[in-house]
């Protein structure tokens, strides 16, 4: 496999893996506020949107309609997703 090919391998796997946890921590926070239990900081949401992870909170948002008031996580995580679609596309164009 060339050096180009194994990093997009990468950079596709990373995309996934921290989609997966987006959707799953917002998922995670969403049961625990129905228990009224411990909840996951905002901060840490935000932290994985922002380091790649928006598409999976975002679809989270929608699936388990959470957050979904709040005017940051509504209008934020889809430009925040926009945007790392526009970084993916462009590292993809810069690995092929």
């Amino acid at each position: 496999m060339k050096i180009k090919e194994k990093n997009m391998t990468y950079l596709i796997g990373f995309y996934l893996i921290i989609n997966l946890i987006g959707f799953t921590i917002m998922g995670m926070d969403k049961n625990r506020a129905k228990k009224g239990e411990w909840r996951i900081k905002e901060s840490t949401l935000w932290l994985v949107a922002a380091i790649g992870g928006a598409l999976g909170s975002y679809l989270a948002m929608r699936n388990f309609r959470h957050k979904t008031k709040h005017s940051s996580f509504k209008y934020g995580l889809p430009i925040l997703t926009l945007v790392h679609i526009g970084l993916f596309v462009y590292l993809s164009v810069q690995l092929a």
